[in-house]
C-alpha cells in the first residue's frame, strides 16, 4: 500500500450542534495529511449547522491543501443510521467516527497514523489508540477510566470498550460489510466494534495499536447522557458475544473491584 494512495474518511454525524461542529471541523481541516476525506452526514439541522458547513466548503475550495468534503443532511431513524449512511458514502481505506465537538488530538494525528500502518506488515483491520476526555473549550480533564490494551483482539471488550470509538479507524472494506445494528439505540458502536474485530481476526487481520492519542473527547455526549440505559444494552450485547457466564463473572469482578477502592 503506498502511504500516498491511503485515504482516511473521517466521518461526522451531527444534528443541531453548528456550534460544537466548528471545532471538529476545524480540527479535520488543520491536518498535516492531505488524503483525508470528510463525511459530514446531518440530521436536516433547524439551527447554524448547514452555514457552517457551507464556509468549510468554501475555504476548502481556495486552499492549497484541499480535502474531499462530502455531504449529506436529510431525516434519519436516529444516530446509528446516520453513521451507517455515513459509512456507505465513504470512499478511503479506513474509517473513524468524529462527533461533533470531538477533535482529533493534534494536527499530524492523521499523518503519524498513516504512518503506523505503512510499517504494519499486514494490513490492518482496526488502528487504534487512546483519547484524552476534555471540556467545552478543549482543556483536558482526564484520561478515560478504561485504557487500550496493548494487544488489542475481539475478546478484549468483555472488559468494557477499552478503546473509544474516537480512536477506532476501521479498514473500510471490513466496516461497509458490517454495519450498524439499529436495535440499539445507545451502545450499537460497542457491537460493531466487536463484530468488526471478529471479522477482521477471521481474515488474519492484525489489530494496530498506534500508541498515539488519536483524539480529544468531549465530556458528556448521547451514551452518558443515557447512561443506565447504555450499561443495559451493554450487557446484553456482552451476553451475545461472549456468553451469560462470563459476563456475569466480570460484572461481580467490576462490583468488588469498585467496592475495594472505596
Amino acid at each position: 500500500m503506498n502511504e500516498h494512495s491511503l485515504k482516511i474518511s473521517i466521518a461526522t454525524v451531527t444534528y443541531n450542534a453548528g456550534a460544537l461542529l466548528e471545532k471538529t471541523i476545524a480540527s479535520v481541516e488543520n491536518q498535516t495529511y492531505p488524503y483525508v476525506e470528510h463525511v459530514i452526514v446531518d440530521g436536516n439541522s433547524t439551527d447554524s449547522t448547514m452555514e457552517v458547513i457551507h464556509h468549510y466548503q468554501e475555504r476548502n475550495s481556495v486552499s492549497e491543501k484541499r480535502h474531499e468534503i462530502n455531504i449529506l443532511s436529510e431525516s434519519d431513524k436516529g444516530l446509528y443510521d446516520a453513521m451507517n449512511k455515513a459509512i456507505q458514502m465513504a470512499t478511503g481505506d479506513y474509517i473513524l467516527f468524529l462527533n461533533s465537538g470531538d477533535c482529533l488530538h493534534s494536527p499530524k494525528t492523521l499523518e503519524y497514523v498513516v504512518a503506523a500502518i505503512q510499517n504494519c506488515s499486514n494490513t490492518p483491520a482496526v488502528v487504534y489508540g487512546d483519547t484524552d476526555i476534555v471540556n467545552d473549550s478543549g482543556v483536558f480533564i482526564r484520561k478515560r477510566r478504561l485504557s487500550p490494551p496493548e494487544k488489542l483482539t475481539w475478546k478484549s471488550f468483555r472488559k468494557g470498550m477499552l478503546v473509544c470509538h474516537q480512536a477506532f479507524f476501521a479498514n473500510m472494506e471490513i466496516a461497509k460489510a458490517t454495519p450498524y445494528q439499529l436495535k440499539y439505540r445507545f451502545s450499537s458502536d460497542f457491537d460493531w466494534s466487536i463484530r468488526l474485530m471478529r471479522k477482521g481476526e477471521k481474515l488474519g487481520s492484525p489489530m494496530l495499536n498506534t500508541h498515539l492519542i488519536i483524539a480529544d473527547y468531549l465530556d458528556g455526549g448521547l451514551t452518558t447522557k443515557n447512561h443506565r440505559k447504555s450499561l443495559w444494552e451493554r450487557f446484553r450485547i456482552m451476553t451475545h458475544h461472549y456468553g451469560w457466564g462470563r459476563t456475569i463473572g466480570w460484572h461481580l469482578y467490576f462490583i468488588i473491584r469498585a467496592l475495594l477502592k472505596k
